[in-house]
C-alpha cells in the first residue's frame, strides 16, 4: 500500500515503476499535455510528485474515449485503471515513471479550468506580473515548484542541525514594542487601547537576548519578520530569518556552528551541490572595503583592488593629486588581457562608478607600443603600472576622490561589472567568508550626531572601549556578516549583557534618558539581573535558497511574493478597510493632498 494512499488515489503520479505492472491503481491530477492519436489517447498526468502517461483506447473502451476527448490543460480528474508496460521505443528514460503506462478504465472529472493565461507544461516563461496575479498556476510549474521544495529541505536540514547541536526552538511574539531597527516598523493599532500600537518585528533581537537571560543558552528559530522599506531583489516587506543566539560565547563560537550548517546545505540542498572549505576566511571589514571595495566580496573571481596613493603621490595628473591633497585616495584594478576592451564598454564601466558617487573612471590600456587613454601621457612607464603589475594586453582603471569610501564602493562595482561582462565568475561555484570588525557607528545625518552601522545592542571591540567617550567613529564592533557568493546572508555579533555599557551606547546614538527608559527600560530591568555574556546571528533564509537554488531573485523562492511595490497582485493587497474598522480602532484617515497647478502640492 502506497503510503499517499486516499480517498481519490491509490498512488501518486511520481510513484508508479515496472514492479507495480498489472496492478490496479487509482491516480488523481491535473491534466499536464494531451495527445490525440485517433484511436488511441495519451494524456499526461501530474501531481506534485510527478507524471505518469495515462493511456485510453477507443476500440477497448469508447465511451471512456469519449471522456478523454473532452479533457483539456489543467482540468483535475480520477483515473482508475491497470498498470501496464511501454513498448520499448516509448519508454522515457527522463522521467521515473518513464517505463509504464496506466491504461485507463475510467475517467472521472473532478473540476474544469478555462484556458490557462500561460502554459503550465512549458512555452514561454510569462511576465512576472502575469505570473505573481495567478501565483497558484505559476505554483504549478515545476521549476517553481522545485524552488519551494528545495527551500523545504534547506529548513528541514537546519532544524536537524541544530536540533543535533542542542539549541531549543522557540517562538518569539509578532505583536511586539516598536524598536529602533534600522528600517520603518510596520505598525497594528490597538483596539483596546486607542492611539497605541504594536510594532511587527524587524528581527527577534531584544527576545531572544531576553531568552539568554532566562537561561535557554541555546536558542534558534525559523521566524518570521517585517520591514517598510525600500525593495529590491533581494528583499520583501516581510521575510524569513535563521535566528539564533548562544550564552557564553565570543565571535568563534558563533561562526563555526553557521559556516558548518551552510557548507552542509551547499552539499546537501544546493541545485549544484559543492564543497566550501572549512574554516571560511574571516575578512576584516576595512580589508574588504579596500581589497574588493564592498562589505560583501564575492570571492569567485580575483581583481582585487589595489591602494596606489602612495605611488602617484605628486603626480601632475590634478585628478589624482587634489583627491590626495584633500586626504582621499587613488585606487586602481587591473583586468589581465583587457585592452581589447572597447570605448563602449568603459563607459558602461564608467557608469557603475558614477553610480557610487565616483566622478569619473580614469584609465589605461597596456599595448605592444606602450600604454594608450587619456591618462597615459602622464604615466608612461612609471611605477604606477609597476605597482599595479600591469603586463602588455592589460587594462588598468582608476578612481580618485577625496572620501576614501566613494573610492572603495565604486571601483567595488566596476569589479563586479568586469567580472560579469568578461565572463570570470563562475554562476555555478560558491565562495563564502566571514566580514568582521564592523564599526560600531556610523555618522549621522546631524553634525556630530552617530547611528548604529548594525543595531545598537553589538558588544566593542574590548581595545576599542576608551574610544566611546572620545571617538566613537573609530570604535569597531564585535559584529560579523556571512557572505555567500556576493551575497549578504545577515549579521550578528557579541552583544552587550552590561545594564551601564548598553546605556552608554544609547547615550552616544542620542538617546536621553526618559527615551532610554520609555523604549528600552524592559531590556535594561533583564540585564541587571545576571545576564550571562551572548552573541548570535541572524541569515536571511529567502536570500539562503535563492543561492541554494540558482535564482536570481527572493521572489523566486517564496509561495506568495509582493511585487517591488510591495503589492500582493494576487489578493489585490494591500487594501482598504471598512470605515466601521478604523472607527473601533480610534483611527481616522487624513484625505490625500490634491496636486495644484503644474503639478504642485
Amino acid at each position: 500500500m502506497s503510503a499517499y494512499q486516499t480517498a481519490y488515489r491509490t498512488h501518486t503520479c511520481g510513484e508508479l515503476r515496472l514492479a507495480d505492472k498489472g496492478a490496479a491503481v487509482k491516480l488523481a491530477g491535473w491534466v499536464h499535455r494531451l495527445r490525440d492519436q485517433g484511436g488511441l489517447i495519451f494524456l499526461d498526468l501530474r501531481d506534485r510528485y510527478g507524471l505518469t502517461q495515462v493511456s485510453v483506447s477507443k476500440e477497448a473502451l469508447p465511451e471512456v474515449h469519449a471522456a478523454a476527448e473532452r479533457l483539456r490543460p489543467e482540468w483535475t480528474v480520477q483515473v482508475e485503471g491497470a498498470v501496464g508496460e511501454r513498448p520499448g521505443a516509448t519508454k522515457n528514460p527522463r522521467l521515473p515513471t518513464g517505463d509504464v503506462e496506466v491504461l485507463a478504465k475510467a475517467i472521472r472529472v473532478l473540476s474544469e479550468s478555462p484556458t490557462p493565461p500561460f502554459e503550465i507544461a512549458g512555452g514561454e516563461e510569462p511576465a512576472e506580473e502575469t505570473r505573481l496575479k495567478h501565483r497558484p498556476l505559476d505554483l504549478r510549474r515545476e521549476a517553481v515548484r522545485e524552488n519551494l521544495l528545495r527551500r523545504h529541505r534547506m529548513c528541514h536540514e537546519i532544524r536537524l542541525f541544530f536540533e543535533e547541536r542542542g539549541f531549543v526552538e522557540v517562538e518569539t511574539p509578532i505583536l511586539a514594542k516598536p524598536t529602533p531597527e534600522g528600517a520603518r516598523d510596520y505598525l497594528v493599532p490597538s483596539r483596546i487601547k486607542h492611539g497605541s500600537f504594536y510594532a511587527l518585528p524587524q528581527a527577534p533581537q531584544i527576545y531572544k537576548q531576553i531568552l539568554m537571560c532566562a537561561g535557554f543558552d541555546r536558542y534558534f528559530q525559523i521566524a518570521r519578520c517585517f520591514r517598510d522599506e525600500d525593495l529590491r531583489a533581494d528583499r520583501q516587506p516581510e521575510f524569513t530569518q535563521l535566528d539564533l543566539e548562544m550564552s557564553y560565547v565570543g565571535r568563534e563560537d558563533v561562526l563555526g556552528p553557521i559556516e558548518q550548517c551552510v557548507t552542509r546545505l551547499v552539499k546537501e540542498v544546493a541545485h549544484r551541490p559543492a564543497e566550501l572549505p572549512l574554516p571560511w576566511r574571516r575578512i576584516p571589514y576595512a580589508e574588504a572595503l579596500l581589497r574588493y571595495g564592498t562589505d560583501k566580496p564575492d570571492l569567485r573571481f580575483g581583481l582585487e583592488i589595489q591602494d596606489v596613493s602612495g605611488v602617484v603621490q605628486g603626480s601632475d595628473f590634478q585628478v589624482f593629486s587634489r583627491a590626495l591633497a584633500a586626504g582621499g585616495a587613488v585606487r586602481g584594478l587591473r583586468v589581465p588581457g583587457g585592452a581589447d576592451t572597447s570605448r563602449k564598454d568603459i563607459d558602461t564601466l564608467q557608469a557603475a562608478a558614477a553610480d557610487h558617487g565616483a566622478k569619473g573612471l580614469a584609465w589605461l590600456k597596456l599595448g605592444p607600443e606602450g600604454p594608450s587613454g587619456p591618462m597615459a601621457k602622464f604615466f608612461a612607464g612609471s611605477a604606477l603600472l609597476d605597482a599595479m603589475g600591469a603586463e602588455a594586453g592589460d587594462l588598468c582603471v582608476f578612481v580618485a576622490d577625496t572620501d576614501p569610501g566613494v573610492v572603495a564602493w565604486s571601483l567595488g562595482a566596476v569589479r563586479l561589472a568586469v567580472g560579469r561582462a568578461r565572463k570570470l565568475i563562475d554562476e555555478n561555484a560558491f565562495a563564502a567568508c566571514f566580514v568582521v570588525d564592523f564599526p560600531l557607528f556610523l555618522p549621522g545625518d546631524a553634525p556630530g550626531s552617530w547611528v548604529a552601522a548594525h543595531h545598537p545592542f553589538c558588544q566593542p571591540v574590548p581595545e576599542d572601549m576608551e574610544l566611546l567617550a572620545t571617538e566613537p567613529g573609530r570604535v569597531r564592533a564585535q559584529a560579523y556578516d556571512p557572505v555567500l557568493n556576493g551575497v549578504e546572508l545577515g549579521s550578528g555579533s557579541i552583544r552587550i549583557h552590561q545594564r551601564d555599557l548598553q546605556e552608554r551606547v544609547f547615550e552616544v546614538l542620542g538617546f536621553d534618558r526618559e527615551t532610554i527608559r520609555r523604549r528600552f527600560g524592559f531590556l535594561l530591568d533583564v540585564l541587571q539581573f545576571g545576564a550571562p555574556p551572548h552573541g548570535g546571528i541572524a541569515l536571511g533564509l529567502d536570500r539562503l535558497a535563492m543561492l541554494l537554488c540558482g535564482v536570481p531573485s527572493i521572489r523566486e523562492v517564496i509561495a506568495f511574493p509582493k511585487t517591488s511595490r510591495a503589492v500582493d497582485l494576487m489578493s489585490d493587497s494591500p487594501s482598504e478597510v471598512d470605515p466601521e474598522q478604523l472607527e473601533e480602532l480610534g483611527i481616522a484617515l487624513r484625505a490625500a493632498p490634491r496636486p495644484g497647478p503644474a503639478g504642485m502640492v
